[in-house]
C-alpha cells in the first residue's frame, strides 16, 4: 500500500509524535519540509515521505523580547533556522538552553512543542 501523501496536518500528527517528516520529490529528488504543494525545484507534485533524524545546528536565531499575546508569558525565547543534517533547513523554537549559551553552529535535535491541542517544532540541546 502507497504512503498517504504527507499534508501540513500530517506532518504536525508525525512530529508530536517524535518524528520530523520531510518529503523528497520522486521526479528530482529534492528535499523539502515543511511538506509544500510544488517542488520548488521542478514545479511538480511527486513527493514521497522521507523520515528525517531531527538532528541539526542552528544556523541562525533571535531572541523575541516583546512577543505575541498568547506567547507574553513565555518571553524572552529564541527562534532559530536549524539546518538539519540531511540538508533541509526549518524554524523552530529553541526549549531547554538557556539565551546566553545560544550560538551559530549549536548542535541541536528536535524536540515536539505540545500546548494544548497544537503542536509546534522545537529544538533542545543535542
Amino acid at each position: 500500500m502507497a504512503e498517504p501523501v504527507i499534508t501540513l496536518r500530517h506532518f504536525f500528527e508525525r512530529a508530536r509524535a517524535g518524528q520530523l517528516t520531510g518529503v523528497r520529490c520522486r521526479k528530482c529528488g529534492e528535499l523539502a519540509i515543511p511538506p509544500k504543494e510544488l517542488c520548488p525545484a521542478c514545479y511538480e507534485r511527486a513527493w514521497e515521505p522521507v523520515p528525517l533524524g531531527g538532528e541539526g545546528t542552528i544556523a541562525s536565531y533571535t531572541v523575541i523580547r516583546v512577543a505575541p499575546r498568547a506567547f507574553m508569558a513565555d518571553a524572552p525565547y529564541a527562534v532559530a533556522a536549524v539546518k538539519l543534517t540531511e540538508g533541509v533547513s526549518i524554524l523552530g523554537r529553541i526549549v531547554d538552553i538557556p539565551l546566553e549559551r545560544l550560538a551559530v553552529g549549536l548542535p541541536v535535535r528536535f524536540r515536539p512543542i505540545v500546548r494544548n491541542s497544537q503542536t509546534a517544532i522545537g529544538f533542545g540541546p543535542a
